[in-house]
């Protein structure tokens, strides 16, 4: 790895990992329940809206990701989600959270990350795989360290406190990933005008179908997790279960990211989703550290499925097409986003408990594992 791609690898981690604390919105369920006087489905729809927005910016990211220098993208990416950040600060309506931190800091979220995946694979060639497991474990990093941070600012001043701090230190993370970017030589490679090959729909359906089924059940219990870890009498504070599935996360991506470079990629994909089916389905009777060994045997799951899924679609497509057929494939998580949190939340509502939430997601996941199984192309090797 070289001096440049290394510089390159750092920042994107960097940028990531603020960014991952999207995360850890499950702490911000009951306070703003409490504060808003809305219910935990309306609540869980802001993260919902978060992730659909970060899916749209993931799609429609790579006609942007070359227009500027690196360095003036990513702050202008973080100077927007910081915008989002204080707009929801100031918010006194659960609308206004909706728009601040679900459309505005959702979509500079998609943009961040999608380039820094992208980014930081054309820069390490031959590395993809170990690249983007870094920067997606990043993303995992910030998830499991930001909980407890939260809930720190939540204590010394409620939602609102903590969210300016949170705009702060995007804006501070910002400008210290641009510092290391400046001076470094490389730029993000777009595809020539006509270059562009038709991308193949029947490849793309497999994948989307397997991918959104396999993440569906990692977005269902990270949403709910501070909520779902006292449903299920897991000890310690509420914000500790979801640091614990995203350091789980992190361990999942860094893994499975190297695994990518090695091993076959429908091994890693048919075997990921099942451990995710049958942690959530162990998770339907264990209480206490049994669920919370569960709980993070399905981050670790989702850690590992959300990091080789781009090394498989990059290897199938290429370093000119690979951006816009992960940018379509990632709109399946996009969808599971939008659903699968909002579903746990309202048949909490229905019936009181995670029982039905957990069964459905184990059955998606086990859907997964078996319908990429099945119907995946061979796999593509460096």
């Amino acid at each position: 790895m070289s001096m440049p791609g290394l510089m390159v690898l750092v920042s994107m981690s960097l940028l990531s990992a603020v960014l991952g604390t999207v995360h850890a919105f499950s702490v911000f369920l009951v306070p703003i329940e409490t504060a808003l006087q809305v219910n935990r489905a309306t609540v869980s729809f802001t993260y919902s809206l978060a992730l659909v927005c970060l899916t749209l910016a993931v799609l429609l990211g790579h006609r942007l990701y070359g227009a500027l220098h690196p360095a003036v993208f990513v702050v202008a990416v973080s100077g927007v989600a910081a915008v989002g950040a204080v707009i929801s600060a100031q918010a006194t309506s659960i609308g206004m959270i909706w728009l601040g931190y679900g459309v505005v800091f959702g979509a500079a979220n998609g943009l961040g990350y999608g380039f820094g995946l992208q980014f930081a694979a054309q820069m390490n060639p031959g590395r993809e795989g170990l690249s983007m497991g870094i920067v997606t474990a990043a993303y995992a990093l910030g998830a499991s360290i930001a909980p407890g941070l939260f809930d720190a600012a939540l204590s010394a001043g409620g939602y609102e406190n903590a969210l300016w701090l949170f705009g702060v230190v995007l804006a501070v993370v910002g400008l210290l990933c641009a510092v290391l970017l400046w001076r470094t030589p490389m730029r993000y490679q777009r595809a020539k005008p006509g270059a562009q090959a038709r991308l193949p729909g029947q490849s793309l359906m497999v994948y989307w179908l397997a991918y959104g089924s396999a993440v569906a059940a990692g977005l269902m219990m990270i949403g709910h997790a501070a909520t779902l870890a006292q449903a299920r009498g897991v000890p310690g504070p509420g914000w500790a279960t979801p640091g614990v599935i995203a350091l789980c996360n992190l361990g999942g991506s860094l893994i499975a990211g190297r695994l990518a470079d090695l091993w076959s990629h429908r091994t890693l994909l048919t075997a990921l989703p099942a451990l995710s089916a049958m942690a959530l389905i162990c998770g339907l009777v264990a209480t206490g550290g049994w669920a919370l060994l569960a709980l993070g045997a399905v981050g670790f799951a989702y850690g590992g499925i959300i990091a080789v899924y781009p090394v498989m679609i990059a290897r199938r497509f290429g370093p000119v097409d690979s951006a816009r057929a992960y940018g379509r494939v990632f709109t399946a998580w996009g969808v599971a986003g939008l659903v699968a949190p909002w579903l746990a939340g309202a048949l909490f509502d229905l019936s009181g408990t995670y029982t039905i939430a957990l069964s459905v997601g184990a059955g998606l996941a086990l859907f997964s594992a078996v319908f990429f199984h099945r119907n995946a192309e061979a796999d593509f090797r460096p």
